[in-house]
């Protein structure tokens, strides 16, 4: 979802989640009908996420400018060379896209296999390729994807007596030019993995162009993150 604002945000959210009903095992959103107030946070995690190493150096510069400044505001901020924990989750989620697309690909094998019968041309390749990928893959190996994420799940969660929240780069990088790809995905993919609240922040720049500051929460946090990333906003 974006939005101008962060109140927007919240409100549009809520407003979904108590009018249309939600997808299967997703309780929607948690907290008030309104948006919550800032809270600032005791200590963040930094995670550097698998997007890490395609990170640009303007953008890993800019990452480290917040993090001073974060800093200078009175919060605590560790990373995996300083805390056990954070470097436990870093490790979890060290192969959270291939995982997350082994999951998706099994899940997506049955709707895709009607779309195809029905006309295949009408499906792009890469839905065609994902399909391909879900045919060579059995029942068991998804079992063991879903074990992997529930421990990597688990581990996350164990976080939470530690940290407020978690902050990371949304992207490794400035938007990539033209309508051919949304650009790297690793920054952000552990956060559906691990199917907690994620909000970015347009805070930064690279290249002179906006870069998201991510703020993830724990699962059903929503309103404890988004305060927390409304008082993170306001130092910027």
């Amino acid at each position: 979802m974006l939005t101008a604002t962060l109140k927007d945000a919240w409100q549009v959210a809520y407003e979904i989640a108590v009018r249309a009903g939600g997808d299967p095992g997703y309780p929607g959103l948690f907290g008030p009908p309104r948006a919550p107030a800032p809270r600032k946070p005791r200590r963040l995690a930094f995670l550097e996420t698998p997007g890490w190493a395609a990170t640009s150096a303007g953008a890993k510069g800019a990452m480290a400018k917040a993090l001073e400044r974060i800093k200078s505001a009175g919060i605590e901020v560790v990373s995996s060379e300083s805390h056990a924990a954070v470097a436990g989750v870093a490790a979890a989620i060290e192969r959270a896209r291939p995982l997350s697309m082994r999951i998706n690909a099994w899940e997506w094998r049955w709707p895709l296999n009607t779309y195809r019968e029905r006309d295949a041309s009408k499906l792009s390749r890469a839905l065609l390729d994902r399909l391909a990928e879900a045919e060579r893959m059995s029942l068991d190996q998804y079992r063991e994807d879903l074990a992997q994420r529930d421990s990597a799940r688990v581990r996350y969660a164990e976080l939470a007596a530690d940290c407020d929240a978690c902050i990371s780069l949304s992207a490794p990088a400035a938007a990539p030019v033209g309508l051919g790809s949304t650009g790297d995905p690793n920054c952000t993919v552990h956060t559906s993995l691990l199917g907690c609240p994620a909000i970015s922040l347009p805070v930064l720049q690279d290249e002179g162009l906006p870069l998201g500051l991510q703020a993830a929460g724990f699962v059903n946090g929503d309103a404890q993150v988004f305060a927390m990333a409304a008082a993170i906003k306001a130092l910027f």
